[in-house]
């Protein structure tokens, strides 16, 4: 749901996200109407709502070690109508179901701004793990500058950046990776991530996540 926020926000270059209608929300996030299906797209802005970004880096200034720690949330205010038939339009502009993103939030994604694919993103969203590698690899190839081998184990690597701890076995790991490129690539043919022959590193170039140029499918 971030992703697709975000890409509306972008796209509009608003804070604020509206919605007309509950099958306009539904639709957008690639859910089918129906009761159910919105009471799930309601539990999912409750958790949202809830969830805190942390982030940070450490480094050196001199002699000295700094230490940068900061936080932020995803949307500053949320208010969503829940009616049984989706597709009943809002009484007036008071009524309409509305999503505001936090400021900081919204500064980043429009500082940093990173093309992707949204109906790859809706393809993949029962797939958790392949989503993630499909949006970190979204990231990676739009801000490469040529060739570049990325370890897949280690303190930095990408099993640790996906947090994947559930494959502690490297050799586990691997075959799930190849599992997921070959997902991604018949969804992004133009995909140029490949595993090297030793199977240590995974190599990227520069590419871009969306298939059809015309579209404007950028998130953060």
């Amino acid at each position: 749901m971030p992703i697709f926020l975000a890409t509306l926000a972008v796209q509009q270059r608003s804070q604020t996200i509206r919605f007309r209608t509950a099958a306009e929300m539904l639709e957008t996030f690639g859910m089918h109407k129906g009761g159910k299906e919105y009471r799930r797209l309601i539990g999912a802005f409750e958790r949202i709502f809830g969830a805190t970004i942390f982030f940070g880096s450490d480094g050196f200034h001199g002699k000295a070690k700094v230490i940068h720690r900061s936080r932020f949330n995803f949307l500053r205010e949320a208010q969503i109508w829940y009616n049984r038939n989706a597709d009943q339009p809002a009484l007036s502009d008071e009524f309409e179901n509305v999503i505001v993103l936090s400021d900081e939030f919204f500064e980043e994604i429009t500082a940093h701004p990173i093309p992707t694919d949204l109906d790859a993103v809706r393809v993949l969203a029962p797939s958790p793990a392949v989503l993630d590698l499909f949006r970190w690899l979204s990231y990676r190839c739009f801000s490469a500058k040529g060739q570049e081998w990325i370890p897949i184990f280690g303190d930095f690597g990408l099993a640790a950046q996906l947090g994947n701890v559930e494959y502690a076995r490297p050799r586990r790991f691997r075959e799930k990776l190849e599992q997921w490129l070959k997902t991604i690539h018949a969804m992004w043919p133009g995909c140029p991530a490949r595993i090297n022959e030793e199977g240590t590193h995974l190599g990227v170039q520069p590419a871009i996540a969306v298939h059809r140029r015309g579209d404007s499918n950028v998130c953060a």
